[in-house]
């Protein structure tokens, strides 16, 4: 899931360089939805350890 975040951030990241911005618009996109749904199960997994 990491890695995916990662791709689409680079891909948004390049695209935004190249001024191709509805490119970089979803592509960013993807990427916060990935990184949030991340962060959520991170943060899922750490309280499941603590208990």
């Amino acid at each position: 899931m990491l890695s995916w975040t990662i791709a689409f951030l680079i891909i948004a990241l390049l695209a935004g360089v190249l001024g191709f911005t509805g490119i970089a618009r979803t592509a960013s996109g993807i990427a916060k939805i990935l990184f949030y749904i991340f962060l959520i199960l991170f943060v899922l997994s750490l309280l499941r350890g603590l208990f």
